[in-house]
């Protein structure tokens, strides 16, 4: 059994209704300003509204900063920036998808510690305390509210970077069953395979331990035992608490191990060809799948989690089996399972691939991945 740490980190308040509580756990932390970070739609479903309600009830200032868009970039993350220094804040609110707070951890680096975003690339790049801050997902996906990671994009080439630091978790994390079914159908489905994804991923990555295997296993029985009925109509509101409490675990399974091939493969489709990041990972998911069965024992052991028959099966067949329950995931959500439903030409393969092989997250896949292996997952894909 390999060496682990186990962190449990954020204070995780779950259960409708929650979101009020927001400003009680923020008075917790500060009785200074709190820079709210949100996104459009957030704002115009209410929640960012109801958060700041609930921020001000408790004797604290707001500051607002909803600019955030899907696949944060470093212009966003300094204009956040900009935003906290006009009224100097002492603590942050990401509420949003994992765009939103992704953001809200990337102010708190530059907030916290001064330069670019490029400075934190990598891990536990930031030397001092940084400002103590909150998660609230209002989609059921990313996990981000479980994770030290934010993935911002550059600007000047849209290349994700993974900057990472214990510093940066939320100090709470508040787990609303309210606020998912306010997001769109396509929204929801695609932050739903994308969590998916993260527990098949985080399973059986190379750095994966009990721990992360915990987490990862009650992830997939409560996605893909809700998946089915969250999309097909999120706004019914039915699995949703199933969703984002299986979503925040498979975060915590990523925070305690990594991730795969799917997640190599996704970054530059979204890169290149402005795929959104869940239907890129759902889409290379099930190639990845069948490209690991021989290295990935732990395909077998969540069979029963996927809710399929486990009897009989390992190596190949055990990951067909998956593979397949992935794609009937896929279906259920309408999302595509071929390269050319959007639009992505067979001659940029070659130079995705390259771009795949560089990628943080290929290097802990079960087997090993480079180049032509990407290549092959993307043809297999297309």
């Amino acid at each position: 059994m390999r060496r682990f740490d186990l962190d449990g980190g954020a204070r995780v308040l779950f259960g409708a209704g929650r979101l009020a509580e927001l400003g009680a756990e923020a008075a917790r932390l500060t009785a200074g300003p709190v820079l709210l970070v949100s996104d459009p739609g957030v704002a115009a479903a209410g929640h960012t509204g109801r958060a700041a309600d609930s921020l001000r009830a408790a004797g604290l200032e707001v500051v607002d900063f909803d600019g955030v868009c899907e696949n944060p970039t470093t212009a966003q993350v300094e204009a956040g920036v900009e935003t906290a220094r006009r009224r100097p804040v002492e603590a942050i609110v990401g509420l949003g998808g994992g765009s939103a707070m992704d953001c809200a951890k990337g102010i708190n680096f530059l907030l916290s510690h001064g330069g670019r975003m490029e400075d934190y690339e990598g891990d536990g790049r930031a030397g001092r305390p940084m400002l103590p801050s909150i998660g609230v997902p209002t989609t059921a996906g990313t996990g981000s509210e479980a994770q030290r990671f934010a993935l911002i994009s550059r600007e000047s080439d849209h290349r994700k970077m993974a900057c990472g630091d214990p510093g940066a978790r939320f100090r709470t994390v508040i787990l609303d069953p309210e606020l998912p079914p306010s997001a769109p159908s396509r929204v929801a489905a695609a932050a739903a395979i994308d969590a998916v994804a993260h527990a098949v991923e985080s399973f059986t990555a190379t750095n994966a331990n009990p721990a992360s295997r915990l987490y990862a296993r009650q992830a997939s029985r409560l996605l893909f035992g809700a998946f089915e009925g969250w999309v097909a109509d999120p706004a019914a509101g039915s699995g949703g608490g199933e969703m984002l409490l299986g979503a925040h675990w498979a975060g915590a399974s990523i925070e305690h191990s990594m991730l795969g091939a799917a997640h190599a493969c996704a970054n530059p489709l979204t890169r290149a060809y402005g795929v959104t990041h869940g239907v890129a990972v759902g889409l290379m998911l099930p190639r990845v799948i069948r490209f690991n069965a021989a290295a990935a024992e732990g395909y077998a052991e969540l069979l029963p989690a996927a809710g399929a028959d486990p009897a009989g099966r390992t190596g190949a067949d055990a990951a067909e089996t998956l593979a397949a329950r992935v794609e009937e995931l896929l279906d259920a959500a309408g999302l595509p399972r071929r390269l050319r439903d959007l639009e992505v030409p067979q001659d940029g393969l070659e130079a995705l691939a390259v771009e795949a092989a560089e990628q943080r997250t290929g290097r802990f896949n079960p087997r090993p991945l480079g180049a032509a292996e990407c290549a092959g997952l993307y043809r297999a894909a297309g």
